[in-house]
């Protein structure tokens, strides 16, 4: 079988998945292609053979649409999720699946109306093969129970565009999902504190924030995000056990001996440093749908806890305060009790 795939948001992370599905999984194709730019759906649509439509609603509902991909502005995210459920198709979002709670909610609502899982939220780290090592080495209790977490998310700079509240909601989000996944366990309050501020800012953003979460299971976790480093893109995870540990590994780089230093090359962006995980994540989602199965990737319940904690972490920074994330409880739909 091959997914006719229709993607809302042709900016360039919506022209990546069209590339990625065209040219690197198989059992794919897209099919029609909107954007709120018609020029640029236009555009996108005609190098794959695809159709450019006028509106989300009618990509959800044409007849040659099996499956759809949301890459719009975030704020149009909960709109078109909510249509995809209503039409009964797979739909697969970017990050943030909504952003309010209360949107997030009312697509876990709607799903759980439905009868079965239909969405999936774009957190592609969970596909990474380091994590993945990782989630493996904490799961069979080589390191006995986990105790802290040591995190960095780090980017060499960032446009001026990029405000301080990003940090959470854009950068640490995906820490936020990430480990939720590898420690099986919820996070329930956020402290940020603030260190002295870099030079190689933008003179309005606060840079670096040192995050700190709780679990349920009263696991710590300390988070840094400097995304002015200069010297790269890094990303560090650390988990320390009542027996041991588990590292990431860093992206596998050649040494270079010359002039007297032993040096590997650091990369300098996300896509580098993750595009396995990126075609790793749309393969398994392309080969679930035509295996008529639910997705297995992060559901509706997690873009939710993504938005309530990443939300939760930008009101302790402002406020100073630890702030307690005040999630519901899991509905048994997605695993939970409730």
């Amino acid at each position: 079988m091959t997914v006719r795939v229709g993607v809302i948001g042709a900016g360039w992370i919506g022209q990546e998945h069209i590339r990625r599905l065209t040219e690197t999984v198989t059992g794919a194709r897209v099919t029609a292609v909107t954007d709120i730019d018609a020029a640029r759906a236009e555009e996108a649509a005609a190098r794959v053979g695809a159709r450019a439509l006028s509106t989300g609603a009618e990509l959800i509902s044409a007849d040659d649409v099996d499956a759809v991909l949301v890459t719009s502005w975030g704020p149009t995210h909960a709109e078109h999720v909510l249509d995809a459920v209503t039409a009964g198709k797979p739909v697969f979002c970017e990050k943030p699946l909504a952003t309010t709670a209360e949107d997030c909610l009312r697509i876990v609502d709607a799903e759980r109306a439905h009868g079965q899982r239909l969405v999936q939220v774009g957190f592609m780290r969970r596909y990474d093969p380091g994590y993945r090592q990782m989630k493996q080495v904490i799961d069979s209790g080589r390191i006995g129970e986990p105790l802290v977490v040591h995190c960095a998310h780090r980017n060499p700079t960032v446009p001026e565009s990029y405000h301080t509240d990003m940090a959470a909601l854009d950068s640490a989000v995906h820490e936020i999902d990430v480990l939720r996944w590898l420690l099986d366990d919820e996070i329930v309050s956020a402290q940020v504190v603030l260190p002295r501020s870099t030079s190689r800012r933008h003179p309005h953003l606060k840079d670096p924030q040192i995050m700190l979460f709780e679990t349920a299971k009263g696991i710590r976790i300390d988070l840094e995000v400097f995304v002015n480093c200069q010297y790269g893109y890094d990303i560090q995870c650390e988990t320390v056990g009542e027996e041991g540990l588990v590292r990431l590994p860093d992206p596998a780089a050649v040494g270079v001996r010359t002039a007297g230093q032993h040096s590997t090359a650091v990369l300098m962006d996300w896509v580098g440093r993750f595009v396995d995980a990126f075609d790793t994540e749309f393969r398994e989602w392309i080969a679930g749908i035509a295996a008529g199965e639910e997705p297995t990737g992060p559901s509706a319940w997690d873009g939710y806890a993504a938005t309530v904690i990443s939300n939760a972490t930008v009101e302790a920074r402002q406020s100073g305060r630890i702030v307690a994330t005040d999630m519901k409880p899991r509905p048994a739909f997605y695993g939970g009790t409730a």
